[in-house]
């Protein structure tokens, strides 16, 4: 991760304390090593984005709520870089630039309840959604999906799939689910951009 990781350590020990979670609850609940998170809290470990993503989720709180916008964060099969996180009525959203390389995979946990991603290809292939249900997208095309379930992103053949994802984080007591109803679904937006599902 390019960026301060002392600062990050500090604010998930914070999110942590707050919420009244011992150092060994978190770390069993986010499915990470004990000493993994007793040193990402010291700031003497450089997190990859799956261990970021999976102790935000069990705190409740998007990524941005411990990493500052613009650093690149490393992860298995992605490199992303949040743009902007911003708050409307109702939900928390988190902006990101990806990078899959050509070949990568991974599975992600579930992110808390009534979590959405809302991906935009813009060069290469990608499969992603629910792990028991992906889609596939290709350059222009847009998924989206409830990732309040173990979900996976693949970059198939031989080119790096470079992506913009937006997150939506719904406030506590909101309403769940996407307005739309469906788990998944993908769109091409047509030569006018418009778009239908598909």
């Amino acid at each position: 991760m390019d960026t301060d990781t002392s600062a990050v350590g500090r604010r998930i020990r914070r999110l942590r304390e707050e919420r009244g979670i011992s150092l060994s609850e978190l770390a069993r609940r986010a499915g990470v090593g004990k000493a993994t998170l007793s040193g990402l809290e010291n700031g003497t470990r450089n997190p990859t984005l799956e261990t970021l993503w999976a102790v935000t989720a069990q705190l409740g709180v998007g990524l941005a709520a411990v990493v500052d916008t613009g650093p690149v964060v490393h992860g298995t099969a992605v490199q992303g870089v949040l743009l902007q996180a911003f708050e409307e009525e109702g939900a928390t959203y988190e902006l990101y630039r990806l990078v899959f390389p050509a070949g990568s995979s991974q599975t992600s946990p579930a992110h808390p309840e009534g979590v959405t991603e809302h991906l935009t290809v813009f060069a290469g292939t990608l499969r992603a959604g629910p792990a028991d249900a992906p889609l596939t997208a290709g350059p222009g095309e847009y998924v989206t999906w409830r990732s309040d379930v173990p979900h996976t992103y693949a970059a198939l053949g031989d080119h790096d799939v470079h992506a913009g994802l937006l997150i939506r984080y719904p406030r506590r007591g909101g309403r769940r689910g996407t307005p739309d109803g469906p788990a998944a679904r993908t769109r091409d937006p047509g030569p006018r951009g418009g778009g239908a599902p598909s």
